[in-house]
């Protein structure tokens, strides 16, 4: 039998989820971490990246986080995310514009003031985008 758990997630303007959940793996600023039910208390940062999360019966779900805070505690995982979409939320055009635009940054000759960290930051969170809204369900 599955243990759920409680996932709130939050944005500055709104709850985007507040349900009981089986699982999820966040991107975490150390790597990829999985939460289950009664996980031991963990407060952590997130990088921009897909958030999988495992509903009762099995069913998954994914959504696009710009980037944030986890906090577990108490069977219950609170993630406050900069911003957050829904695979049917992400605009795929604007996304492959931002991979085009970083990739071009980054290739050979560099401008000698291009900040080349933010503009790798920028292609993964443009190919992170495109993913998730090409694979909902993943």
């Amino acid at each position: 039998m599955e243990s759920n758990f409680q996932l709130v997630l939050l944005t500055p303007e709104k709850t985007v989820l507040d349900r009981e959940v089986v699982s999820i793996i966040a991107p975490g600023s150390e790597g990829f971490l999985g939460v289950l039910a009664h996980h031991a208390p963990l407060i952590t940062g997130l990088v921009p990246g897909p958030l999988g999360i495992t509903y009762a019966a099995g069913r998954k779900g994914v959504f696009f986080l710009s980037g944030g805070f986890l906090e577990v505690s108490h069977n219950r995982a609170t993630i406050l995310a900069d911003a957050v979409e829904r695979p049917d939320e992400i605009d795929v055009a604007r996304a492959e514009a931002a991979r085009d635009r970083a990739r071009e940054h980054l290739s050979p000759p560099q401008l000698p003031d291009l900040d080349v960290a933010r503009a790798e930051v920028a292609l993964k969170r443009a190919l992170t985008r495109i993913r998730v809204a090409e694979r909902p369900g993943a």
